[in-house]
């Protein structure tokens, strides 16, 4: 006899059965059931309060706030209507946070906590303009994938991370963040992030949700300033900075955030275009976009909102889902859809897609997944992510001179002289996305040479850094009124067989809000570093910094120069190892480092214009394209670095020099190392497109490859070009490639003259 109880137990065994048998796709179908049914639960307020993201507003281990703005805040996520939290962090603290969302709300929807987990969390990887000179993505992958797990063990599920916006200018603060100035080499390095990040699986503890920003053209402000116009044509847009984003998408990136600029007029927040046409229409992105810090409420400030009420119709229509700190779709959106302002089908959409992200990080399975203080003890600083973030930083180096072969360093019978401000600072290697981290637990550049024994070390700062640690919200600049240290610097230095002298910009110096309008090494640094030099041209010169730097009288003058940017908590270890050769620098410049700043912006990909150079016209014409007191050329091009060793390139094999649109060519070249010790070279590969419907670039990145070769050892590096490689976005408003004669260069950076021709038909 069939009981109930039995037939209870055969439809569990049978759905057992279905559900492991189920497809991705049908597990994604279960969500968005799931989704639809909570949906129907909700009231119009409990959807809006889903849109909603408040940053940490009280100590959340502490006492309930009992008045002002904090207990009303405390009240909205109590009754549901706060979606997301940011910057609160620590496992008890998100658990605290969330038992309130959870057990205290009626529908019991658990937050997203956010959190800048840019370059790491407590323990510091390089910054990401760092990262992006190794052109090695598996260690940029591993490197999101460290930070994911110990921002994770401290409550975080979901990272304002990665920064892919193209950036060609330096003066901007924030180019630190990026990529640097190829949209090629910055949708490689986005995948590598988001997939790092995000792992194989969101439901896993360790991984956090991506979001890809500042969509769209924030790297393209006017002059460099922050949070200033960007004014950009078609053209750039889609073939430029839109790729990394896409790029982002393919890879399964969860969230998006909006920028604080305006684009042609319209601030990418309210942008319907870019938001609801080619990010949600043309990419069929099924993730949120979220505000940036408070940019629904500044399109006010912008001229294009009359007030509140009229930014919140505008940002939602725009297709902005989440509100951060602005507070306005909690407060607006119920009278906007009474006036018929907005439609509750985008509310309902809005609502859809953040619900959804929940549900993939697993959060209304276990809303308490991400707080366990056991494992963010175990995690937090563990001898793997140490390791993981000094590899990641040695790496990133880049060697920019090496005449005569003063690097690497002898490990004994030396007397070194350590000079410069920047050469026992503990903070400024951090760099400025460091927000849980301890101020002053970098290694400095002095603890890592001192882990070498063999030489003597006479360490000098020559400039004082500033008086105190600033905040990250304050202004910073390294000394200018103080030259007192001179004296002790030029001591050491006279006594010495080799001068290292460490300097640049302080942590703080460059990122957001940080945009200069001189590229130079700040306060006295250039004139100590030309004082040294008369006492001792013997001189090995460090940079820290966030940014590309004007280096010309450094370039003329100083033997050694090495790119070691802001490298996080492992900084004076990796770059000991690479002064000492325990480690041969591999790393290729993802800017152009520029003469003036003058030539700002300046990047490789540039187009002829109608009058390209002199050649052909009447000598000391000056009616082309030029500047009258400096050369068109950068210092050192995007794609430059040096070696311990020296590499040789062979001329370029092609398999075809005709290519159609339904086959490929391989294009190979044989590299060998002809140095005397083991080395990385990164074999770049760059397509001229000679004619086009709109005007193409002299050339464009289209391949890389980083190798290793034993000394004496040679590899064959091949490419292969087909049509998909090819397209860009033509004057027909697609993507698409276009028959016509090309040229391709391979080489060791952009400058290469190593070419051939083929013809697509």
């Amino acid at each position: 006899m069939i009981t109930t109880r039995s037939l209870g137990v055969l439809f569990s065994v049978v759905l057992f059965i279905s559900f492991e048998c189920l497809s991705q796709k049908e597990i994604e179908v279960s969500i968005d059931e799931r989704v639809e049914a909570l949906l129907l639960k909700m009231t119009l307020k409990e959807k809006i309060g889903q849109m909603n993201q408040y940053n940490g507003f009280w100590n959340v281990t502490g006492p309930t706030p009992k008045e002002g703005n904090a207990k009303e805040k405390y009240d909205d996520l109590a009754k549901g209507l706060v979606g997301s939290m940011l910057n609160v962090r620590g496992a008890k603290e998100v658990r605290a946070v969330q038992e309130v969302a959870v057990n205290q709300s009626r529908l019991g929807i658990p937050l997203i906590i956010g959190f800048d987990l840019i370059h790491g969390y407590k323990t510091i990887s390089p910054i990401p303009l760092a990262e992006s000179a190794s052109w090695d993505m598996g260690a940029i992958k591993k490197s999101a994938r460290l930070g994911a797990m110990e921002a994770s063990a401290a409550g975080i599920n979901w990272t304002f991370a990665p920064m892919v916006d193209v950036s060609r200018d330096a003066r901007w603060g924030r180019v630190m963040e990026g990529a640097g100035e190829d949209p090629f080499l910055g949708s490689r390095i986005a995948e590598a992030r988001v997939k790092g990040f995000q792992g194989d699986d969101l439901k896993e503890n360790n991984t956090v949700a991506a979001c890809a920003k500042h969509f769209a053209a924030y790297g393209f402000v006017e002059s460099g300033r922050d949070y200033n116009t960007a004014d950009i044509g078609e053209n750039t847009l889609h073939n430029i900075v839109l790729p990394p984003f896409k790029a982002a998408v393919d890879a399964g990136v969860k969230t998006f955030m909006n920028s604080f600029n305006e684009l042609n007029g319209i601030p990418a927040t309210a942008d319907a275009y870019l938001q609801r046409d080619i990010l949600k229409g043309d990419w069929s992105f099924d993730g949120f976009v979220v505000s940036d810090w408070g940019s629904i409420k500044e399109m006010i400030d912008h001229g294009y909102a009359k007030n509140s009420y009229h930014a919140g119709e505008l940002a939602l229509n725009g297709g902005s889902d989440m509100d951060m700190e602005s507070y306005i779709y909690v407060n607006q959106i119920e009278s906007l859809l009474d006036a018929g302002k907005v439609q509750v089908e985008q509310i309902d959409d809005a609502v859809r897609r953040i619900l959804r992200v929940k549900f993939e990080l697993g959060l209304f399975d276990d809303p308490f997944l991400y707080c366990d203080e056991e494992r963010e003890q175990k995690v937090t600083g563990s001898k793997e992510i140490r390791e993981g973030v000094l590899d990641m930083a040695k790496k990133s180096i880049v060697l920019l001179k090496n005449d005569n072969n003063i690097l690497p360093l002898k490990k004994e019978g030396l007397k070194i002289a350590l000079i410069g401000p920047l050469a026992d600072d503990k903070n400024s290697p951090l760099g400025n996305w460091r927000i849980a981290a301890e101020n002053n637990t970098a290694v400095s550049v002095l603890e890592g040479m001192n882990q070498y024994s063999g030489n003597s070390i006479t360490h000098a700062q020559g400039v004082r850094l500033v008086n105190k640690i600033p905040a990250f919200h304050e202004e910073v600049d390294i000394n200018t009124t103080d030259r007192c240290g001179f004296k002790a610097a030029k001591k050491a230095a006279k006594k010495a067989d080799v001068v290292v002298m460490v300097l640049g910009e302080y942590g703080f110096q460059s990122g957001e809000g940080r945009s200069r309008t001189k590229l130079d090494l700040p306060g006295f640094q250039q004139e100590l570093l030309e004082e040294i030099a008369k006492i001792n041209s013997n001189i090995v010169l460090v940079l820290m910094n966030g940014r590309p730097l004007v280096l010309n009288w450094a370039n003329e003058n100083i033997p050694a120069i090495v790119e070691a940017w802001h490298l996080g908590t492992e900084s004076g270890n990796a770059i000991a190892q690479v002064l000492y050769g325990d480690y041969n620098p591999s790393g290729k410049l993802p800017m152009s480092f520029p003469r003036s700043v003058g030539q700002m912006p300046l990047y490789y990909n540039y187009k002829n214009t109608g009058r390209p150079g002199a050649e052909g016209r009447d000598a000391g014409s000056v009616f082309w394209s030029h500047f009258g007191d400096e050369k068109n050329t950068p210092l050192y091009p995007f794609g430059y670095g040096l070696s311990y060793t020296n590499f040789e390139y062979s001329q370029i094999e092609m398999s075809s020099k005709e290519l159609n649109f339904n086959s490929s060519i391989t294009v190979s070249v044989n590299v060998k190392n002809t140095g005397k010790v083991k080395g990385k070279e990164v074999v770049q590969m760059y397509v001229k497109d000679h004619f086009g419907s709109v005007t193409r670039p002299v050339r464009e990145l289209k391949g890389f490859e980083l190798i290793e070769l034993a000394p004496g050892e040679s590899r064959k590096v091949s490419f292969t070009i087909n049509p998909e490689l090819l397209k860009f976005y033509s004057a027909r408003k697609k993507w698409e490639a276009e028959p016509g004669q090309f040229s391709v260069f391979i080489g060791t950076n952009s400058a290469t003259k190593n070419s051939a021709s083929f013809s697509l038909k």
